[in-house]
């Protein structure tokens, strides 16, 4: 059996102050001063990782695609080369760099700029949130939100999406959701991302990539809005631009893994949403996330052994 290793890297709500700790601190702080980390967050790193500040939209996405960038300049030179990279919501623009679409120290200005657009675009609204329905179906939800100020974002299962746009519209839901006796979750997140009401900041993020000289992958990235493989700088530009106001179909990507024949894959963090989903959804697929271990080596041998398992 031939082994395809993939990378996948999530996107915002399990941020936490120890997300760079894999990495040794005298690397960190080099990687740090090269990628200009304390520019694109306006503050120090450490600043940024105290308290709850790391949640705010401005600082989530530069420190989370840094995060990820950090642990993936360790791990590049000790893991297979991966088959096909994937991103969720600004874990999109790591999957671009991870595959060599944009230099590393253009993707922290870039998920700087991402943020600051997205920030811009929402404080000409009233106050937004993002709203997870894990046990409702899309089309259930749809009927729901007819009418009010809220969109589907992301599609995470075939009974579970995440909807967007106004924050008093998604109480309101919650509220509903609630008294019909399941489940309703506000996300850490203060923008509406993957919904009509960024529309104004894909259109100017788009630009911002034009000018930044996207190169084609060294592999393919799967568009979060469409699961379809990218393997030519425009289309990547075109679709790290549209995802900021459409729909995130992470369900389609997961079975475009498994379609794609990955074997094995590894979440680059925070967190473990997306090696979690993909266990649930495609077992055959070997998952875990760097957050489910406490060196590099355990990772490294973590992957060893499932190539070795799958190839005997």
């Amino acid at each position: 059996m031939t082994n395809r290793f993939a990378i996948l890297c999530p996107g915002q709500g399990a941020q936490h102050a120890q997300m760079f700790d894999l990495v040794d601190a005298r690397r960190r702080e080099d990687l740090f001063a090269r990628w200009h980390l304390e520019q694109a967050l306006g503050m120090t790193p450490a600043a940024a990782l105290a308290g709850g500040v790391v949640f705010a939209n401005r600082v989530a996405q530069p420190l989370i695609v840094a995060a990820q960038m950090a642990v993936w300049s360790v791990l590049r030179d000790l893991l297979p080369a991966p088959v096909l990279a994937a991103g969720y919501s600004i874990g999109e623009l790591s999957a671009c760099a991870v595959a060599g679409a944009i230099s590393e120290a253009d993707v922290i200005a870039l998920a700087a700029s991402r943020a600051r657009l997205m920030d811009v675009c929402a404080s000409g609204s009233a106050a937004q949130a993002m709203l997870a329905l894990p046990s409702l179906d899309g089309a259930q939800v749809r009927k729901m939100i007819a009418g009010c100020d809220l969109f589907i974002a992301i599609e995470t299962g075939k009974d579970s999406v995440i909807v967007g746009g106004a924050r008093e519209a998604a109480l309101e839901l919650q509220k509903t959701v609630h008294r019909a006796g399941e489940r309703a979750c506000l996300l850490p997140v203060e923008v509406a991302s993957h919904t009509p009401l960024m529309a104004a900041a894909a259109e100017a993020f788009a630009r911002e990539l034009d000018m930044r000289g996207l190169r084609d992958p060294r592999f393919p990235v799967l568009a979060g809005i469409s699961a379809q493989m990218l393997y030519r700088k425009q289309d990547v530009l075109d679709c790290l631009a549209r995802q900021i106001a459409e729909t995130i179909r992470w369900m389609e990507c997961m079975d475009a893994c498994a379609e794609a024949g990955v074997t094995v894959a590894l979440e680059l963090g925070p967190g473990t949403a997306l090696s979690r989903m993909m266990q649930a959804r495609h077992p055959d697929i070997q998952c875990r996330s760097i957050a489910d271990f406490r060196t590099i080596e355990g990772i490294t041998k973590w992957v060893e052994r499932q190539i070795s398992h799958n190839h005997s």
